[in-house]
C-alpha cells in the first residue's frame, strides 16, 4: 500500500540515487528532495530549503506529513539534524550528532580505532603546526596529511617529500585551505595497497554488510592528479576484497566497531562507510564515513533488488539482525562526468545534451533545469551508471552512454572498473 511520503535531504548524485530507489518502493506514495537538483526534479518534488535550514525542514516535514526523512550529506549529520528531528517526534534515517563525530573529527575517529583495536595507519594528531611539522619530519615519505574536520572529501594531501608535508601543514593549519576543518590535523604513515569501499547498515547492536565497491578518487586515469570526491565506482570489487579478506573486515573492523559503540555508549543507527586500504598485512581503515558514499551509492543501489525503505526502517528500529536483502549478481559501473578544471576552479552553466538517448541510468550530481534543458551546476555533474551480467559489459555500456552525452569542458576517467578485470 503506497501511503508513505519520504523526504531526502541533499542535492548530489548520492541523493538522486536514494530518490530513484525509494521511489520504487511499493510503500512510498511521494518523494520530496530538499534542495535537490535539476535531474532529481524529474524523479521527486524538489523543495527549495537548504540542508542547513533545520527549522524550515522540520516545518516542511510536519506540514507535508513526511513519514521518513533520509539524510544524505555528512555536514547535516554533523550539525545535529537527526537530533533535531527526533526531538520533534519525526522519523529520520541517519546517525545522531554524537555518532557523527566518527566522521566529522578524524582525531575522534583515530582515538576510537586505537581504543578498540581496529587496524589503521600509525599516526599523530596535532592542533599545533610546529608539533605537526616535527612529527612529519621524523616519518618515512610519502606522508599523509589530513584535515581533521569535514572537507568534502578533499582534505587529504599525500606529501611525497618532507618539504611537501611542510607545505601541506601550512596550507591546512595556517592558511586554512579547508576552513575550520584544518584546526587540527592527523599526520599518518602512507599505506600501500588497493583502496576499497565497504558499506554496512548499523543499528547499534548489529550490522548488515553491503557488497563491496571500489571508488576512484584521483582526477586522472591511472590514479594520477588531485584527490576528488570520487570519479567513478564499480561493484562488486571481488578482486580487491575476496571472501577471505571480507571475513577479516567483518571480524577486525565491523565486529570491533559495534563492540566499541557499546563500550563507549554511542548510539549509532545509520550507514557506516569505512574507507579501507587492503595492504599486505590485511585491511586497514583510512577513515570512517557515517553516511552513504558518493558515488558508491549509485552502483550499490543499482544492484539492490530489495526495498531500500525496508532496510532503512530495520536500521532505525534496531532489527537488522532479521533482515536478508537480495542483491543482483550483475556488475554495476558508475562513471562521473565532471566540469572542466574539477577539483580545482571550474565554471557551470554548460548545456548538457544526449541525456534522453543514454542507454544507462544517469544520476544527476550537479545540474539545474531551465526550460526543459539541463545545464551543469557543480564540479561533479553526472554519474552515468550501467548494470550488466559482467563487469566488462557494464563498463562498455557505461562508456557507450558517456560518449553520447556532451557538455562544454566535460572531463571523466576512461579507466573506471579496469582494476576489477
Amino acid at each position: 500500500m503506497r501511503d508513505m511520503k519520504v523526504l531526502v535531504i541533499g542535492s548530489g548524485g548520492r541523493e538522486h540515487a536514494l530518490v530513484w530507489k525509494l521511489k520504487q518502493s511499493p510503500r512510498v506514495s511521494a518523494v520530496f528532495c530538499a534542495p535537490g537538483n535539476g535531474g532529481i526534479a524529474v524523479d521527486a518534488t524538489c523543495v527549495p530549503i537548504k540542508i542547513s535550514e533545520h527549522d524550515a525542514l522540520i516545518a516542511f516535514a510536519k506540514r507535508e506529513g513526511i513519514g521518513l526523512t533520509v539524510v544524505g550529506p555528512d555536514d547535516a549529520l554533523a550539525a545535529g539534524i537527526v537530533d533535531r528531528f527526533e526531538a520533534e517526534g519525526l522519523r529520520i534515517f541517519g546517525v545522531n550528532q554524537s555518532a557523527a563525530r566518527l566522521e566529522s573529527s578524524k582525531v575522534f575517529a583515530k582515538e576510537f580505532m586505537l581504543r578498540h583495536g581496529i587496524p589503521t595507519a600509525a599516526s599523530g594528531q596535532f592542533s599545533d603546526p610546529e608539533k605537526a611539522r616535527a612529527f612529519a619530519a621524523a616519518m618515512k615519505t610519502p606522508i599523509v596529511v589530513k584535515a581533521s574536520g569535514l572537507a568534502l572529501g578533499k582534505g587529504v594531501i599525500i606529501a611525497e617529500t618532507h618539504a611537501a608535508a611542510d607545505v601541506a601543514i601550512r596550507e591546512i593549519m595556517e592558511e586554512r585551505k579547508f576552513g575550520d576543518a584544518g584546526a587540527e590535523v592527523v599526520i599518518e604513515e602512507f599505506l600501500d595497497g588497493e583502496e576499497c569501499s565497504i558499506h554496512a547498515l548499523v543499528d547499534g547492536g548489529s550490522y548488515l554488510l553491503f557488497p563491496s565497491a571500489q571508488d576512484h578518487k584521483r582526477a586522472l586515469d591511472g590514479d594520477r592528479g588531485l584527490n576528488t570526491g570520487g570519479m567513478g565506482t564499480f561493484s562488486p570489487a571481488d578482486k580487491v576484497l575476496p571472501p577471505a579478506l571480507e571475513q577479516r573486515v567483518r571480524t577486525e573492523v565491523l565486529d570491533r566497531f559495534v563492540a566499541g559503540l557499546k563500550a563507549d555508549g554511542l548510539d549509532f543507527r545509520g550507514m557506516l562507510f569505512p574507507g579501507l586500504m587492503v595492504t599486505a598485512d590485511g585491511p586497514k581503515v583510512l577513515e570512517f564515513n557515517c553516511r552513504f558514499g558518493d558515488p558508491e551509492t549509485q552502483v550499490l543501489l543499482t544492484r539492490l533488488e530489495s526495498d531500500l525503505l525496508d532496510l532503512l526502517d530495520a536500521t532505525i528500529d534496531r532489527r537488522l539482525a532479521g533482515v536478508a536483502p537480495k542483491w543482483s549478481s550483475e556488475a554495476a559501473v558508475c562513471v562521473i562526468m565532471a566540469s572542466g578544471g574539477y577539483p580545482g576552479a571550474y565554471s557551470g552553466g554548460k548545456e548538457i545534451t544526449g541525456l534522453a538517448d543514454a542507454k544507462a541510468t544517469v544520476f544527476h550530481a550537479g545540474t539545474k533545469r531551465d526550460g526543459g534543458k539541463f545545464f551543469s551546476a557543480g564540479g561533479r555533474v553526472l554519474g552515468v551508471t550501467a548494470l550488466a551480467p559482467t563487469l566488462a559489459e557494464a563498463r562498455a555500456r557505461a562508456y557507450s552512454a558517456v560518449d553520447g552525452i556532451a557538455f562544454e569542458g566535460a572531463q571523466f576517467r576512461r579507466d573506471i572498473g579496469a582494476k576489477g578485470l
